[in-house]
C-alpha cells in the first residue's frame, strides 16, 4: 500500500525532527512491564469495545467513519473531513515497519481510504470474509496495537511543548510527570488512554468554537490545581464539559458524556483491577 508508505515516512520525519527531546522526555517517563502493557491493552480494550471480538470493526451510530481495533483507531473515506485525528492508516504503517502481513485485501487497495461508501455497507459487509479477517488479524496482534498506542503518548509531549512558550512548556512537562508517576501503573495509564481516547489537543482540526479538547488542554486546565492524578480526572471532565457545549447541535454529543466520565474514573486506582503477581 504504496501511499500508507508514504503516511509512514512523513511520521518518521516528524519523530526525527523532534528525537533529541522525545528522547530525553522518554527517559524521564516510566516504562510498562509486559505484565502492565497486557493489562493496559485489556484496559483499553474493554474501554473502546467492552472486550468484544466482534466490536473490532465497528461503526457507531451518530459517526461519520468506521472504528477498528482494541482501541477504535478511525479510519476516513477519501476526501472526507473531520475535526478528528485519523489513526487507522497510521496503524497500519506501524504493522507494515514492523514487517507485519497485512490481510490481503488491504494491501490490495488501490487507495489507503476505507473501502466503505457508508455505514449501511459497512454493517451489511459486516459478517463477511473481508471483515472476520481483519477482526482476526486485529485480535491477534493487540501487543502491537498497545505498543502503537503507548508509542502516541511517548511522541505527544514533544508535540505539546513544542506548541508552547518555554516557560509555559516547562510547567506543562512538569505536570505531565508527575502525573505519569502517580500510583503506578495507573497515572501513566491515565496519559496513554487520554491521549489515544482524544488527542493530543495540538490539532488545530480538533476544535469546536476554537477550544481543542486534548491533553494540551486537560493539562492546561491543571493549572493552579493539585497535581493530582484525581485533579488531572476533574480537569478532563471539566474539558470533555466544554466540548459538548461547544460542539454543533446536529452532533448530539450529550449522549456520550457520561460514558466519557465514567471512562475517566478507570483512571483512579483500584485494587481489584491492578496488574499482580501469579
Amino acid at each position: 500500500m504504496s501511499v500508507n508508505s508514504i503516511s509512514f515516512n512523513r511520521y518518521l520525519v516528524l519523530l526525527f525532527v523532534l528525537f533529541p527531546l522525545n528522547s530525553q522526555l522518554t527517559a524521564q517517563i516510566p516504562q510498562l512491564d509486559e505484565r502492565q502493557r497486557l493489562w493496559l491493552g485489556e484496559r483499553i480494550f474493554q474501554n473502546e469495545c467492552n472486550a468484544r471480538f466482534e466490536c473490532l470493526t465497528s461503526w457507531n451510530e451518530g459517526e461519520d467513519f468506521p472504528s477498528l481495533g482494541i482501541g477504535h483507531f478511525i479510519w476516513f473515506q477519501e476526501n472526507q473531513e473531520q475535526p478528528f485525528t485519523e489513526t487507522f492508516p497510521e496503524l497500519l504503517a506501524y504493522y507494515e515497519n514492523l514487517d507485519y502481513s497485512l490481510p490481503t485485501w488491504l494491501t490490495d487497495l488501490s487507495k489507503p481510504d476505507a473501502p466503505w461508501a457508508s455505514r449501511e455497507q459497512f454493517i451489511q459487509e459486516i459478517n463477511g470474509t473481508k471483515m472476520l479477517e481483519l477482526r482476526t488479524f486485529l485480535a491477534n496482534t493487540k501487543s502491537v496495537q498497545v505498543d502503537f498506542i503507548s508509542q502516541r503518548l511517548y511522541d505527544s509531549l514533544s508535540v505539546i511543548l513544542a506548541s508552547n512558550s518555554d516557560n509555559s512548556a516547562a510547567a506543562l512537562e512538569e505536570t505531565f510527570l508527575q502525573i505519569a508517576h502517580s500510583h503506578p501503573p495507573y497515572g501513566l495509564y491515565a496519559l496513554i488512554d487520554y491521549v489515544h481516547f482524544k488527542g493530543t489537543g495540538t490539532n488545530s482540526t480538533e476544535r469546536y468554537k476554537k477550544d481543542g479538547w486534548g491533553l494540551l488542554q486537560v493539562l492546561q486546565e491543571m493549572h493552579n490545581r493539585p497535581t493530582t492524578l484525581w485533579s488531572f480526572i476533574q480537569a478532563a471532565e471539566i474539558v470533555l464539559e466544554r466540548r459538548v457545549e461547544n460542539a454543533p447541535v446536529e452532533r448530539h454529543e450529550q449522549r456520550w458524556l457520561l460514558g466519557w466520565k465514567n471512562r475517566l474514573q478507570t483512571y483512579l486506582p483500584a485494587l481489584s483491577t491492578l496488574p499482580v503477581d501469579n
